[in-house]
C-alpha cells in the first residue's frame, strides 16, 4: 500500500510542484505576485525560497505577454507552470494559447510541443463578483490540442499536477478556491501520480449515478450521504480530466445503475454538463431507464451579494432534490403513450 500523508488541496498542489522542480531543472514558475508574495491565495507559498527568482517569477500585469513568453520557453524545452490568477482572465491569454499553444506540435508536424501547464482558479462562494467566479472550463474543453483537469481532492490535485507537468502538451488545471482548505490523504513520491483521462468512482452505489465536476463531487459525497439515510444509494463518479474524458468509466456506472444526473459548477447553457451528458447518451443509451439530467450552474452573471451568490451553483441540498426527481418523477414515456 502506497504511503500516504494528510494534506491540503493547496499543500499537495504546493508540494506537487516543488517535486517536479526539484526532479527537472526545465520546470519553472510563471504569474502574478506569486514569488515572495506567495500568490494572492498563497498557493505558491515557500517555493519562491527554495527555488528563487530565477524559477519563481513574478510577471507583470500583462497576462498576453507573459503567457507569450511561456509558450516560446516551453517550444525550446522548458517546461513552464504559468498561472492565471483568476480563471476569468484567460481571455487575455486567448491567442496564445488557443491559436499557438494549442496547435504548433499539429503545424509543425511533431517538430516542435508546449509541454506547457496552466493553473487557473474559479468558482463562486467569495462574494468576488461576476468577473472572478466563473467557471470557464467548458471554454478549453472546446479547443483540440489541449487538455483540461478539475481535481476534486488534495490527491486528485496532486498526482494532476505531477503527470500535467510531465506531459508534452499544453495541459490547464482549474483550481476551485473553496477547495483550498479541504484535507485529505495524498500518496508520497511517484505513487501520487494521477493519469489524465482515467474518471474514479468516487463512491459506490446502486441506484444512480451522479457524474459530478471540481467541487461538485465534494457535494455529491455528502448528498449520498443524505440519500443514504433514506435507502437510496448513488454512485459517484468523479470525471477528474475533462479533456480527454474517461467515457468507459462513467458508461461502466450507468450501465450498473440505468440512471444519470450530471452535476455541473459551469453554466449550463453549452458547458461540460451537456458534453457529458451526451457522451452517456451515446454509451449507455439501452440501459438507461430514465432520460439523463443536468443540474448545472445558472445561465447569469455571478451575484457578489452573498445572499444571491449561493443561488447560482448546485449544492448538497439541490442534488438531493434532484436525485428524488430523476428516481420518482423521471422515466421514459409508455410506447402505447406514443400510439396515435
Amino acid at each position: 500500500m502506497a504511503e500516504t500523508s494528510i494534506s491540503t488541496y493547496r499543500s499537495a498542489i504546493i508540494d506537487a510542484l516543488a517535486e517536479e522542480m526539484r526532479n527537472d531543472a526545465g520546470v519553472f514558475l510563471m504569474g502574478e505576485d506569486i514569488g515572495k508574495a506567495g500568490g494572492v491565495f498563497k498557493q505558491t507559498e515557500g517555493l519562491f525560497i527554495e527555488f528563487g527568482a530565477e524559477r519563481v517569477i513574478d510577471t507583470p500585469i500583462s497576462e498576453p505577454g507573459a503567457f507569450g513568453m511561456a509558450v516560446g520557453a516551453a517550444m525550446t524545452g522548458m517546461r513552464p507552470v504559468f498561472e492565471v490568477m483568476f480563471g476569468d482572465f484567460m481571455t487575455l491569454i486567448m491567442d496564445q494559447l488557443v491559436n499557438q499553444a494549442a496547435k504548433v506540435a499539429y503545424m509543425s508536424n511533431g517538430q516542435f510541443t508546449v509541454p506547457l501547464v496552466v493553473r487557473t482558479t474559479m468558482g463562486t462562494g467569495s462574494s468576488l463578483g461576476p468577473q472572478h467566479s466563473q467557471s470557464l472550463y467548458a471554454w478549453a474543453c472546446h479547443v483540440p490540442g489541449l487538455k483540461v483537469a478539475v481535481p476534486s481532492t488534495p490527491a486528485d490535485a496532486k498526482g494532476l499536477y505531477k503527470s500535467a507537468i510531465r506531459d508534452a502538451n499544453p495541459v490547464l488545471i482549474f483550481e476551485d478556491r473553496m477547495l483550498y482548505g479541504l484535507k485529505g490523504p495524498v500518496a508520497v513520491g511517484e505513487t501520487s501520480l494521477v493519469p489524465l483521462g482515467q474518471a474514479v468512482v468516487a463512491r459506490g452505489g446502486r441506484d444512480l449515478t451522479v457524474v459530478a465536476v471540481g467541487r461538485m463531487v465534494q457535494h455529491a459525497l455528502k448528498a449520498a450521504e443524505r440519500l443514504s439515510e433514506d435507502g437510496i444509494e448513488i454512485e459517484v463518479v468523479d470525471p477528474r480530466t475533462l479533456l480527454p474524458l474517461d467515457v468507459e468509466t462513467i458508461a461502466c456506472s450507468v450501465r450498473r445503475t440505468n440512471r444519470a444526473l450530471v452535476v455541473d459548477g459551469g453554466a449550463q447553457q453549452y458547458g461540460a454538463g451537456a458534453e457529458i451528458a451526451q457522451s452517456i447518451n451515446e454509451a449507455a443509451f439501452d440501459w438507461l431507464d430514465a432520460p439523463v439530467m443536468r443540474l448545472c450552474a445558472e445561465n447569469i452573471p455571478v451575484p457578489i451579494s452573498r445572499t444571491l451568490e449561493p443561488l447560482v451553483q448546485p449544492d448538497e441540498s439541490r442534488i438531493v432534490a434532484k436525485v428524488k426527481e430523476l428516481l420518482v418523477g423521471h422515466r421514459w414515456p409508455d410506447r402505447e403513450d406514443d400510439s396515435p
